[in-house]
């Protein structure tokens, strides 16, 4: 489905995990987000860009290197490949690849292109880096925590900040690399939001908004999330999961990532 469109963007929304896929449109490029879930989501979003603008040089973004942002990738042969340095240093990528063989065995999916780990011409290895293409600056920060390779990028002049897994309106933090890394990164959208003030948040699942308060309070329920999780497993109150539970909708399979953050704090203060 199409969550949000203006002439010069289109938010699309997976029937997964309300997965976005972004796509973009300047005078001087057209800019794909993790392109996502199922393939006819996929040749939608193709045939859509085709008929909108088929001329246009194309760029892929990838925010992270989850598989499910990944997925997509070769449905785009002839684009450039824009992603972070340690996107391309991972050492695991047959392992992410495997995720995706195996989700879909488990459907009985079969996709036109083949499945490989996305190469990189456009590597961001900087803080606050700039992709200049015509008059489209691009504005680049690393954002580990969530993984260790993520990014974000804020489009100018259309004031698009696309924050991959981060500030979801409908997932707690899911942290895959390092808590602390994390909190860092949602200071630096806090810098972001206040330096910039983009007038669109696109979140990797979840809905979009052009609510400076809103995109604020997603970050303020972020940091609660971590800082009550980190105090309750150092011996202060239990964490309130009731409470969680009635924020967020999915316990059943959302309770599998707090057991895992839960986990993974465990092992950074030394309980494990």
């Amino acid at each position: 489905m199409i969550q949000y469109k203006t002439p010069k963007l289109c938010v699309y929304e997976s029937a997964l995990f309300r997965t976005t896929s972004t796509v973009i449109y300047t005078d001087d490029m057209i800019l794909v987000v993790d392109p996502n879930w199922l393939p006819h989501e996929i040749d939608q979003i193709i045939d859509d860009m085709e008929d909108a603008h088929p001329h246009r040089p194309l760029y892929l973004l990838f925010t992270h290197s989850d598989y499910d942002h990944i997925i997509g990738y070769h449905a785009f042969p002839e684009a450039k490949v824009i992603a972070s340095r340690a996107f391309t240093q991972r050492t695991d990528t047959e392992s992410i690849l495997q995720q995706i063989k195996d989700f879909d065995d488990e459907y009985y999916i079969s996709r036109p292109y083949p499945i490989n780990y996305p190469q990189a011409d456009h590597v961001i290895g900087g803080e606050e880096e700039v992709l200049q293409i015509g008059d489209t600056r691009l504005i680049f920060w690393q954002a580990p925590g969530h993984t260790n390779d993520g990014l974000f990028v804020l489009v100018e002049p259309l004031g698009v900040f696309i924050a991959g897994d981060y500030l979801s309106n409908i997932e707690f933090p899911y942290i895959y690399f390092n808590s602390s890394a994390y909190e860092d990164t949602l200071d630096k959208a806090e810098m972001i939001m206040h330096h910039y003030k983009p007038l669109l948040l696109v979140p990797g699942h979840g809905d979009v908004t052009s609510d400076i308060g809103e995109m604020e309070l997603r970050i303020y329920e972020s940091r609660q999330y971590i800082k009550e999780l980190r105090a309750s497993l150092q011996g202060g109150p239990p964490y309130p999961t009731k409470q969680l539970w009635l924020r967020y909708q999915f316990p059943r399979s959302m309770g599998r990532y707090h057991k895992d953050n839960i986990t993974l704090l465990k092992k950074e203060l030394g309980l494990d």
